[in-house]
């Protein structure tokens, strides 16, 4: 960054620390011989282990799975929402909905979601184990010969790397979930203060950056399987260099009673967005641009030489091969935590995926909760009807859990019973073997990152820039993969989008939909608010529409009405399959293949399912889901069966719930609380208060 990232760091010295020692180990790893445990890979990598267990369990556990994310990330954004009643769950959906623009920060209740010695301090922990293994590795004797100042790789310095990535991301998770926190730079160094995130920011990127050449791209690792991804790559390093940069370089909201220093202790120039709000504004860093420039090297490293992360021909191929098998690793996939079938607590089909009615044990498939729920006016609105994503990523239908596809009603509820459109991209109907024994043991990894990742990150960084050749080429090679039947249309797109850099942001909510993804790209963006407000407008248009006349026509055409049609049919007899996939060309106007991507598993009965007959009616026939049914028409389906169902309706009966509390009394202009609030243990061990208009008691 301007040549060089810094890796001395600056604590803000307005805010002291009187002890880390819950959180941060200081002890000196004098006592391990160093030397002994890095002289052959196997009980090096014994060493690192521990390391990346702390890691998978607090990903899965608390930021990329369940916890803080399963709170606010998967369901606070333009695109996704929660399936329950807001008054239901407030410790999720006040900090999900940026605590009702700021107002009820000082009254919520700090252990409402959080847990004391939790999420914050399994994050620290992680720190503290990859810095063990850093400030080993740098006190042997040969550490220049073998890693500093090696020119190329080998299997002291890639584990050297994995441990910085270790680093890295953790403190990537302490920063985006919390802003500023203290920062220990080696093991045996206490933190002293709360650090300028800015600083630390600087500081990892600069680690990243040293150890990259040092390490081999996925799958080409003497020390690992070539076919697996559990691991920290090069590639891996590259992308992660790239998404700190951006994120380095975007918006966020800062207390005020930090100053914000770059990693030499430098004062910054913040230029902000909005009003401030809670003795906090929004802004980026002046010199934001540098941090593209790094964001885009580094996603083109990757995209130069991916390894063996490659690009599918199908957008749903990522998905059907991360439920393939319990031990298997997707194409598209740079890095996953891996989850064990029978074991575990597996949140991407029980928080995430499409919703059952099953029971925890012994069902078809087990309940499947679904806290990640679509905003309608998202999914009829936003959604090309062309685009093969939206069948992907978002379904009107879950499961009885007895092999039986229903519809889901918009009501507000938990699993298939109500909580309106879900998420769709995890789904044990559609694994090769399913776990039926008991929930949130499905085994399905967590996909931390991918290429498509890469190739947005690298169009955004460049669009940034200027670069809109290279922007526009890998915007294009996202977007065709989504239209395979053609109607991609991307010159329309980036012009409702306003700009080719709005467009790729836009691109990235469709590519990610579901996925929690787009919450944080908005804050880092600066298109929040904008975003918010388009939706809630919207909501509020088909609402009303829906009110007066009983149906809403979108823009795209889409309609959404206040009834549907629905009839259950034998898939199997009809088409020989009932899990169905993405809608054949032409087959639009099938009632069961249209929307795609859904259905049930082939052959429950071989799990032990008996349906009492050769010809179950397993699958859901829909009318009427996007075009307005006549009098007419209503009565020739019931002629044949269908029975008619109560679906926006309940949008209008609901209406606080889709539109109220979409982001209540947020003003689109302040500062977005979007962070947690320290717990009390926190503050009173660290010696430092909360920021943002939270309480510190």
């Amino acid at each position: 960054m301007k040549k060089t990232l810094y890796i001395t760091l600056f604590a803000a010295g307005v805010l002291s620390m009187t002890s880390c020692e819950d959180y941060l180990e200081t002890k000196s790893p004098s006592t391990v011989d160093a030397n002994f445990v890095f002289s052959n890979m196997v009980t090096a990598h014994a060493a690192i282990d521990g390391g990346y267990e702390a890691w998978r369990d607090v990903l899965q556990n608390g930021v990329f799975g369940d916890g803080l994310w399963y709170a606010a990330d998967v369901a606070g954004s333009d695109i996704m929402r929660h399936p329950e009643a807001f008054s239901n769950q407030p410790g999720r959906h006040y900090p999900e909905s940026f605590y009702q623009n700021g107002k009820y920060a000082a009254s919520y209740g700090l252990l409402s979601y959080l847990k004391e010695n939790d999420i914050y301090a399994k994050l620290f922990n992680v720190v503290s184990k990859a810095n063990a293994i850093i400030t080993a590795v740098q006190d042997m004797s040969d550490f220049e010969a073998k890693i500093k100042n090696a020119t190329e790789p080998n299997g002291l310095s890639q584990l050297y790397g994995e441990a910085v990535a270790l680093k890295a991301s953790a403190y990537r998770e302490l920063i985006k979930n919390w802003g500023d926190v203290p920062y220990q730079r080696r093991l045996g160094e206490a933190a002293s203060g709360l650090t300028s995130r800015d600083s630390i920011y600087d500081a990892i990127l600069e680690d990243l950056i040293a150890v990259e050449p040092l390490m081999y791209p996925i799958g080409q690792c003497p020390e690992y399987d070539q076919n697996v991804k559990n691991y920290f790559s090069k590639t891996y390093v590259q992308g992660l260099i790239g998404r700190i940069a951006l994120e380095a370089g975007g918006y966020q909201t800062r207390r005020g009673d930090i100053t914000p220093v770059d990693g030499k202790g430098n004062a910054l120039s913040i230029e902000k967005k909005g009003n401030d709000n809670n003795g906090a504004s929004y802004g980026r860093r002046s010199d934001w641009k540098t941090y593209m420039e790094v964001a885009r090297t580094y996603f083109k490293k990757a995209i130069d030489n991916p390894g063996s992360a490659t690009f599918s021909d199908s957008y749903d191929t990522f998905f059907n091969e991360m439920q393939s098998a319990d031990a298997a690793y997707a194409g598209e996939s740079i890095y996953e935590a891996p989850m064990q079938q029978g074991g575990g607590n597996d949140a991407r089909s029980y928080s995430f995926g499409r919703p059952s009615d099953g029971g925890s044990k012994d069902a078809y498939p087990c309940k499947a909760y679904g806290q990640g729920r679509i905003n309608p006016a998202f999914y009829y609105g936003m959604f090309d009807p062309k685009d093969i994503r939206r069948d992907v990523s978002c379904t009107v239908t879950g499961s009885t859990g007895k092999g039986v596809e229903r519809l889901i009603p918009f009501k507000p509820n938990s699993k298939a019973s109500g909580g309106g459109i879900s998420t769709n991209k995890w789904d044990e109907n559609r694994q090769k073997t399913v776990w039926t024994k008991n929930q949130r043991k499905s085994g399905i990894n967590q996909p931390y990152m991918r290429i498509s990742e890469i190739y947005l990150g690298y169009a955004e960084a460049c669009a940034a820039l200027g670069d809109n050749g290279n922007a526009r080429t890998y915007l294009d090679k996202i977007r065709n993969r989504a239209f395979p039947y053609g109607g991609a249309n991307t010159e329309a797109f980036i012009a409702k989008s306003g700009s080719l850099y709005n467009a790729i942001i836009d691109e990235r909510g469709f590519e990610f939909a579901g996925e929690g993804d787009r919450r944080f790209t908005l804050i880092r963006s600066g298109l929040i608010g904008e975003k918010i407000k388009a939706v809630k407008e919207l909501t509020g248009a088909m609402i009303n529409g829906l009110k007066t006349n009983g149906y809403f026509q979108f823009e795209n055409g889409n309609v959404i009405s206040s009834y549907v049609w629905t009839k259950l049919v034998d898939a199997k007899s009809i088409y020989g399959y009932r899990l169905t996939g993405i809608t054949p060309q032409g087959m639009e106007n099938d009632p069961v293949l249209y929307p795609g991507w859904r259905g049930q598993n082939d052959d429950w009965e071989a799990y032990g399912l008996s349906y009492g007959t050769a010809t179950p009616a397993t699958n859901l026939a829909i009318k009427g889901l996007f075009t307005r049914i006549s009098d007419e028409e209503a009565a020739a389906l019931e002629a044949d069966g269908y029975k008619k169902e109560n679906w926006g309706v309940d949008l209008v009966s609901n209406e606080d719930e889709y539109y109220k509390y979409l982001f209540l009394d947020y003003d689109y202009v302040s500062a977005p609380i979007y962070l947690w609030p320290f717990t009390p243990n926190i503050l009173a061990t660290g010696g430092f208060t909360n920021g943002y208009g939270f309480s510190n008691e």
